[in-house]
């Protein structure tokens, strides 16, 4: 049995839950949703998927990503709601096998993972623990494994501040604050504004920038959509598309998980992404964009 989830902080705190619920120290399995949806992912029977689209060999399943409830009965859970921590939090609690002690990451974590975010909060995340902490979980090809089940083992059992506290959190978020500084320069040079959305285009880039993913929001005040556009390997083969509803001009009609179905991705309604093949990506790009400007219901 190992747990199979996504590096991102509703992934982790996912871990937290079912070793918690589960009364298990088993492996964590880090995987990104496309490796599931291509079947590159080695899922096992007896492994629990959780923040990923469903899998038939695994045997429990819990997700809210509107583009991935499956067809067929499942083990687990699915609710369209703020994370998938929340799903499994009340699932295990409905059980008896969760008590309080994890309400106020869950409620953190429902914040984070629907950008439920305001203006004080993008600007300035070192403000916020949780925020903060969120923003040192990066994918790095799996480099950051031993981080991501650092805060696993410390999230189980440490409240906020004395994660916080902690010597390679600290330092990561050090970082990540010098990034975010940082970031806002790249977002003005390289984004466009075409009507109501904003597209950073970073594919001319040889290393791609980081920094908090709604800054954007506050830089283009007047957009209801941002879309991101980047390489995903050195060699250029593949090009990630990331679409986003601005979280505070909530005027995006366009469900995104559904728009990006279409394209081998998914996602919720208000963000998602996906992965195309860089020799006809910017056919399909033009035809997202096109979707995006009419911000007609989809």
């Amino acid at each position: 049995m190992r747990i199979v989830t996504r590096p991102d902080f509703d992934g982790i705190v996912c871990a937290v839950l079912l070793r918690e619920a589960l009364g298990i120290e088993t492996d964590i399995y880090w995987v990104e949703p496309n490796e599931v949806q291509k079947k590159k992912a080695s899922i096992r029977d007896g492994d629990i998927l959780a923040n990923l689209p469903h899998d038939h060999r695994c045997s429990l399943w819990f997700d809210h990503h509107v583009s991935n409830k499956p067809d067929q009965a499942f083990e687990g859970a699915h609710e369209i709601v703020p994370s998938a921590a929340g799903v499994i939090h009340t699932y295990y609690k409905e059980s008896g096998h969760l008590d309080n002690r994890f309400d106020d990451l869950v409620f953190h974590t429902d914040i984070i993972d629907s950008a439920n975010l305001n203006e004080n909060q993008v600007l300035h995340p070192e403000e916020y623990p949780h925020l903060l902490l969120s923003m040192t979980i990066k994918n790095r090809d799996n480099t950051d494994a031993a981080y991501w089940n650092h805060l696993v083992e410390m999230l189980s059992t440490l409240d906020i501040d004395a994660v916080m506290a902690d010597p390679l959190v600290r330092e990561r978020c050090d970082i990540v604050i010098q990034e975010n500084n940082a970031y806002s320069r790249y977002l003005k040079e390289y984004t466009r504004i075409q009507g109501l959305v904003s597209i950073t285009d970073f594919r001319g880039l040889d290393t791609i920038p980081s920094g908090n993913r709604f800054l954007i929001y506050c830089l283009f005040p007047d957009t209801v959509a941002s879309v991101k556009l980047r390489y995903t390997e050195p060699e250029r083969t593949h090009v990630l598309v990331s679409i986003g509803h601005s979280i505070f001009n909530r005027n995006c009609r366009v469900n995104v998980g559904h728009l990006l179905a279409r394209y081998g991705g998914g996602g919720h309604a208000g963000a998602g992404g996906c992965t195309l093949v860089a020799e006809d990506a910017q056919e399909k790009i033009d035809e997202i964009l096109q979707v995006l400007q009419a911000n007609e219901p989809i």
